[in-house]
């Protein structure tokens, strides 16, 4: 039995979102716990389908004794501020280093933080951490598929175990890949040798998704290679766009018994994913193009359509406020269509105020400052009202016990829109059973989600349309004012190279 410390500090930054990451913000729960810390941790996360969860299952099956330390997550949003994030590794510092005798440590991270002072929130942690617990304890974390992964990230870590499927239905599933690598690890039995590479070029945030296309076939081919002779790990990282600094961008990472096994293997995934560029290239419409598109389609089936309102993704960063897709929805006169969820606390006091049945006039949305973006200023139907409380029940959120504030179901011209009081991007089907919604029932879904929405919805499409309307969780990298990225990396596939001398000036 060893003796192993468990915690975890979580966030993705978008670094040209609107808002920041406060202390606060990684206090109060959404659509996780906000920050736990010593006893009750694990209790609080049993279940979830995040990594943490799967690594304490796994680890106490193996007999092992878990010290908890502190886990915490904040929503996608712009930098991790200060305070915030020298607060939490104070924490998880503090806590390390009061405990005596510890075989090893599990880190459940994200590897895309960047906080107002570090761009490198992960790697810098764990310098720090290894300061602390010296060169010789073993440290395995578990990562999300958009991690930035960074050579000290790798340098810091004993292994790095990366999600491998996008909508992440695997996050549970790679903390207990991560507990047994540790296992093997403190037993003498894992790899020390490392390989790490980054690509050439940036892979858009919707054209990662696992259930098809190119990053099938690399997650496939990371599966073959992690089972090689003297191979004792692989992952590959799709990267996070939005994030200006020179560890942006998708890589990978293998280990094995040998320097020779970690290479080749590194340079066999490396392979199979260039080769693979040109089918990275992105796709997606306009929003009037997609909600004409949406009715074609409907009109000729009893299944709906699902737009992806994915720039303004809570989990990119945005503030899912935006009325982009809305606007069209309504102009095209998409009877039928619901539009969720859309942040905007006042909008949903206002509608409790007025009560079910009544009109209420707000200023929908648009509070965000998002360029080619306004309020919709209206008088809507209050149709239906709700508490907020959400348990997940799809593969993403499985298990979560969502916290949407005050929401409410409004309606303007046939079109309905889901109201929230608090940003969590629409990905479960149970979010919208809430407010007595069932998805599979609607003509057209536009839903604010990139990617995680489809492992609950796309088996009940008829199709799935990519939206580009205004929010800041670009997709196409070529409209984002990069200054900081490594030079010669492609900002998109076989797209224009970064140059330092020819970034926007400062300012």
């Amino acid at each position: 039995m060893a003796r192993i410390a468990v915690g975890g500090f979580q966030h993705e930054t978008n670094t040209f979102a609107p808002s920041k990451a406060t202390y606060e913000d990684f206090l109060r729960p959404g659509a996780w716990p906000g920050l736990t810390r010593g006893t009750g941790l694990f209790e609080a996360v049993a279940g979830i389908n995040i990594g943490i969860a799967g690594f304490v299952e796994a680890a106490q099956a193996q007999g092992h004794e878990l010290l908890p330390l502190v886990w915490t997550q904040a929503t996608p949003s712009a930098h991790v501020t200060e305070d915030a994030y020298e607060k939490v590794v104070a924490q998880i510092i503090e806590d390390l280093a009061a405990l005596k005798d510890l075989d090893g440590l599990y880190l459940d991270l994200h590897g895309a933080m960047v906080a107002e002072h570090v761009d490198d929130g992960e790697g810098e942690m764990l310098r720090r951490i290894r300061e602390v617990v010296g060169p010789d304890l073993r440290i395995v974390v578990s990562l999300d598929l958009h991690a930035n992964v960074t050579p000290e990230m790798v340098a810091f870590a004993d292994c790095l175990e990366i999600y491998r499927t996008y909508p992440h239905v695997d996050m549970a599933a790679t903390g207990k890949r991560s507990a047994a690598h540790l296992d093997a690890l403190m037993a003498g039995r894992g790899g020390a040798f490392k390989a790490f590479r980054q690509l050439p070029f940036m892979i858009p945030l919707t054209s990662g998704c696992t259930f098809d296309g190119p990053a099938k076939e690399i997650y496939r081919e990371v599966k073959l290679l992690a089972q090689g002779d003297g191979v004792t790990g692989v992952s590959f990282a799709c990267g996070f766009c939005p994030a200006d600094f020179p560890g942006a961008g998708a890589s990978l990472v293998a280990y094995g018994t040998s320097q020779e096994a970690a290479e080749e293997a590194a340079d066999n995934l490396y392979r199979v994913a260039v080769e693979r560029e040109s089918a990275f290239a992105l796709e997606a419409l306009s929003p009037t193009e997609a909600v004409r598109e949406a009715k074609r389609i409907a009109a000729a089936s009893d299944k709906p359509v699902v737009l992806a309102d994915a720039q303004d993704n809570a989990g990119g960063g945005a503030n899912s406020d935006t009325t982009g897709l809305l606007r069209a929805l309504i102009a095209e006169r998409a009877e039928g269509a619901v539009v969720a969820n859309l942040y905007d606390p006042a909008a949903a006091e206002a509608a409790h105020k007025a009560g079910e049945g009544a009109e209420v006039t707000v200023n929908l949305g648009g509070h965000s400052g998002v360029p080619g973006d306004d309020s919709l200023q209206a008088k809507f139907k209050v149709l239906r009202l709700g508490d907020g409380r959400v348990t997940g029940t799809g593969p993403f959120y499985m298990g979560a016990h969502m916290q949407l504030g005050r929401t409410a179901l409004l309606e303007l011209e046939g079109v309905k829109v889901a109201v929230a009081s608090s940003k969590i991007q629409l990905a479960d089907q149970a979010m919208l059973r809430h407010l007595g919604v069932e998805p599979a029932e609607q003509k057209i879904l536009g839903l604010k989600s990139s990617v995680h929405f489809r492992a609950d919805f796309q088996p009940l499409a008829e199709a799935v349309l990519v939206v580009v309307s205004p929010g800041p969780v670009i997709l196409d990298n070529r409209e984002l004012p990069f200054r900081n990225l490594r030079p010669g990396l492609r900002i998109m596939p076989h797209g224009p190279v970064f140059s330092p001398d020819a970034a926007p000036a400062a300012g």
